[in-house]
């Protein structure tokens, strides 16, 4: 049809809930393997930062990207700020089956066996031989109380669309979140245990399209503290290609240029405190202009210099916006009760290396991918993936609405120390 090339050609997930109605509740089927062919990536990923300080994150990704046959990664990651120590392994795995549970998994190097105790709280019981020199025997559960959660309810909840029909999309992207649950267990390294005890973070996301033409840009931060009962913060935020979002107008308001579209950025996130989940944020940006649909919540690159190492430029500082209702019982997620949260990290320069504070890592994707994946996903000239990765000590200051009597704690404003992880990435100009 005429119109088809001046139609929205995505659906943000952040549009389709009104502010009062951000929480889903995670349903049994959210967090079972699909292993979708066609181009899906499905990832699972703990993250969790131990009691010393250190981080840990293990991470499976199945990867259909039009092989004949899916690639199976576990990746496992260690990086201690004292000593500097880090570990980093990425294995391809054989064997690769979900269990009858679909939410339980095994391949020849790891089982992960999920379970729920009688109270009501999860479990992922992870165990595995990633190397001679590196095993895994650890646990995440995410307690009764701490829901998980997905953008919106229902079978559309979390899902953001790309297509102009999205009943028969293009592609699609979803997050589904346990925003806080506790580690425990062992990593064992080199012939010596590392205690695993710590706080983290789950998320299974499944991006159902080709993943240069699902994203630009990637934002992703997890903040968590011991204070007030167990204080968490997360956020995920992408902001789409030219390809995908919202035509663009030309200046005489006639139809848009042929360039390409504005971009969309998307961005979920949510506040625990107490060890309870407390608000859900979600705004939607277009490219051009800083006014969101939905909350003020977002991520600010701040400071922005050119990285010699990856051509991007990159932020010295970066500050993380929270702002959506309070959700607890008796606020009913009234949008005049907000909860608001505010972090802002100091990163220091990107290059040289030794520069940025708290740099776990600065990865090369195209690097770590296997040969034939990274042949195969055909990454355009000029796409050129990049993730960096940073683990600080910094403050989250919160505004609490009056309708909300916290943990020992008068309503407005609080602040708490704790540690953010947080990955910037960057997938083409």
């Amino acid at each position: 049809s005429p119109n088809a090339a001046v139609a929205p050609n995505f659906s943000a997930v952040t549009n389709s809930f009104e502010q009062d109605k951000l929480f889903g509740p995670l349903e049994k089927q959210d967090l079972e393997w699909t292993c979708a062919g066609g181009f899906a990536t499905e990832t699972q990923t703990w993250y969790t930062v131990l009691d010393d300080g250190s981080f840990a994150t293990s991470q499976i990704i199945h990867s259909s990207v039009g092989l004949w046959y899916p690639q199976i990664q576990m990746t496992f990651k260690y990086f201690n700020p004292t000593t500097k120590e880090k570990i980093w392994k990425s294995v391809n795995v054989t064997k690769f089956a979900p269990q009858a549970d679909k939410r339980s998994s095994k391949a020849d190097q790891f089982s992960v066996t999920f379970s729920t105790s009688d109270n009501g709280d999860e479990k992922y019981t992870i165990t595995a031989n990633l190397d001679t020199d590196l095993q895994l025997s650890y646990s995440f559960q995410r307690p009764a109380a701490a829901s998980g959660w997905k953008l919106g309810s229902g079978p559309k909840g979390g899902m953001s669309y790309f297509g102009t029909n999205p009943s028969s999309p293009d592609g699609y992207v979803v997050h589904r979140f346990w925003p806080t649950a506790s580690s425990e267990g062992h990593i064992i390294a080199k012939g010596r245990a590392i205690d695993a005890n710590g706080r983290g973070m789950f998320v299974h996301a499944i991006q159902g399209m080709r993943p240069n033409l699902v994203a630009s840009r990637w934002n992703f931060a997890n903040f968590q503290s011991k204070d007030l009962g167990g204080v968490s913060a997360i956020m995920m935020e992408f902001t789409t290609t030219s390809d995908y979002g919202f035509p663009l107008q030309q200046s005489s308001g006639t139809a848009p240029a042929a360039a390409g579209r504005e971009t969309v950025t998307v961005n979920i996130g949510s506040v625990s405190v107490g060890g309870k989940l407390i608000a859900i944020t979600a705004s939607t940006k277009g490219g051009s202009s800083q006014d969101s649909i939905g909350s003020k919540s977002g991520v600010e690159h701040l400071d922005r210099t050119l990285d010699q190492d990856t051509g991007y430029e990159a932020p010295q500082s970066i500050r993380y916006t929270w702002e959506g209702p309070l959700l607890l019982p008796d606020a009913k997620g009234d949008v005049s009760n907000l909860v608001q949260g505010s972090i802002k990290v100091n990163l220091g320069k990107p290059y040289p290396q030794s520069e940025t504070s708290g740099l776990v890592d600065k990865v090369d994707v195209l690097a770590e991918i296997p040969y034939m994946v990274r042949k195969l996903v055909n990454y355009v000239a000029g796409t050129k993936p990049y993730i960096y990765q940073t683990l600080n000590e910094v403050t989250l200051d919160l505004t609490l609405p009056e309708a909300y009597k916290g943990v020992g704690e008068d309503q407005g404003k609080v602040s708490v120390k704790g540690d953010l992880f947080e990955e910037h990435t960057f997938i083409s100009s």
